[in-house]
């Protein structure tokens, strides 16, 4: 398949799998008047349309995606069913391109309040590092919030150690670090010292290569993240901060209660 023009692109690329677990068929339930797929589709657009040679792609296994992806005017490639991850089905997507990308953002297909900021930020931030994802330094509130929802899904969530060159140390599904004399500190600083992960990566080819190709690691595993398969095996993860005004709006799309919460932020908010 050609799409791109010439290897100096950056490619969006939506990983878009029809079989989920908790909620079969996902990309194409309905939010709030339009599906699932098209909200992330549009997103993708407002970022491409920004910066010179971005380009939007869908990667998914089922062909009633593709034809909805044909709808939209967005480009789709299919890819086998048996992909691990969504990383791994983005790489199987970009073998198929003659010339490929050489930026890829792994834009998540459930998360259809992504800003577009973020994304752009993600890409211009490509040009000096090979693998970039966002952390978000939470405030007291927002730490509260995610050790209530602990409570209850121990594994909502993910934090994130960042050391003083912005690259990640580690990332965990516990809440990272552990604090001491915290009423000090929040008497001291609006802000918390935890960062939340946000599940968008940006790649250069290369990076997203090494990536696919290295076995699944032990830490990775146990946690069920697979950003710990590259600390694991030595390679560095450049952290981008973010500041958003309602961090529930990056709240991805796993259940029906969560179409039903986004779907009522988009109307509340007129998102």
């Amino acid at each position: 398949m050609t799409l791109p023009s010439s290897n100096n692109t950056t490619a969006i690329v939506i990983p878009a799998r029809y079989g989920s677990t908790r909620l079969p068929g996902k990309p194409l339930i309905k939010i709030a008047g339009k599906t699932l797929l098209q909200r992330v589709c549009e997103v993708a657009s407002l970022a491409a349309e920004q910066l010179p040679g971005v380009f939007v792609l869908v990667a998914t296994d089922d062909q009633r995606i593709m034809d909805h992806a044909k709808t939209l005017n967005v480009e789709s490639i299919l890819t086998t069913t048996d992909c691990a991850t969504g990383t791994d089905r983005i790489y199987a997507a970009i073998q198929q391109l003659e010339n490929k990308p050489q930026y890829i953002i792994n834009l998540q297909g459930d998360a259809p309040l992504t800003p577009v900021a973020v994304i752009i930020d993600l890409i211009n931030k490509l040009k000096q590092h090979p693998i970039v994802t966002p952390a978000m330094q939470l405030p007291w509130s927002e730490l509260d919030t995610l050790r209530l929802a602990k409570q209850t899904n121990p594994f909502s969530g993910t934090s994130v150690i960042i050391n003083t060159n912005n690259e990640a140390v580690w990332f965990s599904k516990q809440i990272l670090p552990a604090i001491r004399s915290e009423a000090e500190l929040r008497a001291k600083n609006s802000l918390s010292p935890v960062y939340q992960h946000l599940g968008i990566y940006g790649y250069s080819l290369a990076m997203l290569e090494t990536f696919t190709h290295l076995e699944p690691s032990y830490y990775e595993q146990l946690e069920g993240l697979e950003q710990l398969r590259l600390l694991e095996n030595g390679y560095k993860i450049n952290m981008v901060p973010v500041q958003l005004d309602n961090l529930l709006a990056w709240r991805g799309v796993d259940t029906i209660s969560d179409a039903e919460y986004v779907a009522k932020l988009i109307i509340d908010e007129a998102i």
